[in-house]
């Protein structure tokens, strides 16, 4: 049989493990010190700070894992019996290893300091190892919590994945500590920004930081100019729709149009009217994003010039349009703008043929 003095050994070693691993699950509460968490174990069941940090790996795990058992923090020691039902339902459920937490009286497996230890060690082992592997399934494979919008939240997930993907880090999910994963990008991209030539990457366009109210307006802003591009995009595909109708309009094209549609369609397909810019562009600008460079001027004319462009037209017939050639406009009706012959009678015609009332 093991001695006293070997047993308290034992629990001080688990209870450095317990709270290292308590640190780095960001375990709310006052139990991440040692001292803490000692005298908490120390009341097991009783502990209200003890069950409410089983609870909280339970719903961590429970918010990841498709599990049924579920762990409630008392409210009083009256509660410690229920506690221990379900603890036990948990451990079994998640198929622990440690006889003291399966094995024995339910009502009697955490009533020293070592088993409670072990429990939490259990429990916030099977939580790490499934945030693990949470973050390695693609995103669109994660579990999505019941409470979490479809707008903002996906916008976010959806810039800060390939970010990752680029920088060689994990894929963010929905559960993964936005403080913590802005300090790990921001410290991966001062590594990669080092390696860089200088002024390779340009200062930034927006250059000042921008309060809450701020952003806000901004993305107020956002959204009416989405609406309106969304509308002009949407005029100018409908637009290129009806242009390619009118070619299937020639004799000739009738022969050829199913392959017409077999080729335009793909590429009609991947029109879509709705905008791709996001605030996470605004941020990503660089300066020379605002030099306006003309469509004719000499550095895009390098790229877009062809030889269609040097194709001259020949002579095409004359359209008119000339204003000193129209002809003389129509009458002003002066007449009736004097009052006419009419002596100021109201009359009413309802078309022609009909009678005048």
């Amino acid at each position: 049989m093991e001695s006293e003095t070997e047993r308290d050994a034992q629990c001080v070693w688990m209870e450095g493990d317990v709270v290292q691993t308590l640190r780095a699950l960001g375990s709310p509460g006052p139990l991440v010190e040692e001292g803490m968490l000692c005298q908490a174990a120390s009341e097991g069941p009783c502990s209200l700070h003890f069950t409410a940090l089983c609870s909280w790996l339970a719903s961590e795990l429970k918010s990841i894992s498709p599990l049924e058992e579920c762990i409630t923090p008392t409210t009083g020691p009256e509660d410690s019996e229920t506690f221990q039902l379900e603890a036990s339902g948990l451990v079994n459920e998640l198929r622990c290893p440690y006889p003291s937490l399966t094995a024995g009286d339910v009502t009697s497996r955490l009533n020293n300091t070592e088993s409670c230890l072990q429990l939490l060690l259990f429990l916030g082992s099977e939580l790490l190892a499934a945030r693990i592997l949470h973050a390695r399934k693609p995103l669109a494979q994660c579990q999505v919590p019941r409470d979490a919008g479809d707008g903002d939240d996906n916008e976010i997930l959806k810039e800060l994945q390939p970010l990752c993907q680029t920088l060689g880090m994990a894929e963010p999910t929905r559960d993964t500590p936005v403080p913590q994963l802005f300090r790990d990008l921001e410290t991966k991209l001062r590594d990669v920004s080092a390696g860089l030539p200088e002024g390779g990457v340009g200062k930034a366009l927006l250059s000042k930081s921008l309060g809450p109210e701020q952003w806000e307006n901004l993305k107020e802003i956002h959204q009416a100019l989405s609406v309106e591009y969304v509308c002009r995009r949407q005029m100018l595909v409908t637009r290129l729709d009806v242009t390619v109708q009118s070619f299937h309009w020639a004799e000739g094209a009738q022969q050829h149009g199913a392959v017409m549609r077999q080729l335009y369609q793909p590429l009609r397909e991947a029109l879509s009217a709705r905008s791709s810019i996001t605030l996470a562009h605004l941020l990503s600008a660089r300066e020379d994003l605002s030099v306006i460079t003309k469509t004719t001027s000499k550095s895009s004319r390098e790229r877009t010039a062809c030889p269609v462009n040097k194709v001259l037209m020949g002579p095409v017939p004359d359209r008119g349009g000339r204003p000193g050639e129209i002809e003389a406009p129509m009458p002003t009706w002066e007449d009736r703008r004097r009052g006419g012959s009419a002596g100021g009678r109201k009359q009413k015609w309802r078309g022609k043929g009909r009678k005048q009332k």
